[in-house]
């Protein structure tokens, strides 16, 4: 007897590397047929926005269309399709979701919980790929990369850069902040080790790993990373708690010439305290790749500054986070096959 599984993927998490894994994990047990979004050519829905999807956001697909092509099928491998609760209540035989993608914001999981419906997702998908994308960010800034870039487009040859007093920095005599000790800051926190920089860490719900400790790496309150450090790294949750942490306060108590990065979610910051930060000190420049707004206005002030490098929210986006994030939910399909436990139930 084989179970049947619906995957819908998009131009990124593509649908036909996830039946390729799971074909490969689960054998003849499983029975597949695909569907591919057209994300990131088109952007994501909020639930907000649209009548029936309260509570979801970063979605991709109507109600009707994801439920048709779901139909019988006990087993739903997604990346972007909603799942409302009136969508769990027309798909009885719905059994598992698993969603390629740290958070199954897509889902509601209430109705999950109440309809029977295990959920799974797969954390980390993209650890690496933003570690190293946080990495490169830094030293953009540091090293006086994107002032060079810009102005040698320009026709401008900076050879002022070459000054003492304008020159980059080396990362070995800098004090690097990483707020956010999980599976992108841990990675953020291995890969600075080696630039033989000074590394601090705040995160109030951790440990250091003790190879990191061992290494000299210091956990330290909020007030002193933020005091402390020439470049100040964001890798937490979006929470209550984290949520306009990098406000007017926390930055007039940042060392004069420091940078920020944000490689995490724009709602960690406060623009409007951010944009007199940059402009009036104490920031030298920033970095920024996640926005509250995405796509930010065009007359969004920060994209007027000098001092700021701006990304499309592409820290995420390479290979390896898609072929990971099938092996993850793969296996999660086969230990489901064979009443095992599951590795990352929501």
């Amino acid at each position: 007897m084989t179970t049947e599984i619906a995957i819908i993927g998009d131009h990124f998490m593509l649908p036909e590397v996830f039946e390729e894994k799971i074909l490969a994990a689960c054998g003849d047990r499983a029975t597949t047929r695909t569907r591919k979004e057209n994300w990131p050519d088109v952007p994501m829905e909020h639930g907000y926005a649209v009548e029936g999807m309260d509570g979801l956001k970063e979605y991709l697909g109507t109600a009707d269309d994801v439920v048709d092509f779901v139909g019988e099928a006990e087993i739903l491998v997604t990346h972007l399709a909603p799942m409302s609760r009136t969508m769990f209540s027309r798909l009885p035989g719905l059994k598992m979701i698993a969603v390629s993608r740290g958070g199954p914001v897509n889902i509601d999981m209430g109705a999950a919980k109440d309809h029977g419906v295990l959920v799974v997702n797969t954390p980390g998908r993209n650890a690496s790929a933003v570690a190293e994308f946080t990495i490169g960010a830094i030293l953009t800034e540091t090293r006086k990369i994107r002032e060079g870039h810009e102005d040698l487009r320009k026709g401008i040859w900076r050879g002022d850069l070459y000054r003492a007093d304008v020159a980059g920095r080396e990362l070995n005599e800098m004090t690097v902040g990483v707020i956010g000790y999980g599976h992108v800051g841990t990675r953020v926190v291995r890969l600075l080790r080696a630039f033989g920089c000074r590394i601090l860490v705040n995160d109030p719900y951790i440990q250091l790993d003790p190879e990191d400790a061992a290494a000299g790496v210091e956990l330290v309150s909020f007030d002193r990373v933020v005091a402390e450090s020439d470049v100040l790294t964001l890798h937490p949750r979006v929470s209550d708690e984290t949520r306009g942490m990098i406000n007017a306060d926390s930055l007039s108590r940042m060392k004069p010439g420091s940078l920020l990065v944000n490689t995490a979610r724009g709602p960690i910051c406060d623009y409007d305290a951010l944009y007199q930060a940059l402009q009036s000190g104490p920031l030298a420049g920033a970095m920024l790749e996640t926005f509250s707004i995405e796509p930010p206005p065009v007359d969004w002030p920060l994209l007027q500054l000098p001092n700021v490098t701006l990304t499309p929210h592409i820290a995420g986006a390479s290979v390896r986070t898609v072929t990971y994030a099938a092996e993850q939910a793969a296996e999660e399909v086969r230990r489901y096959l064979c009443s095992e436990p599951a590795r990352n139930p929501c």
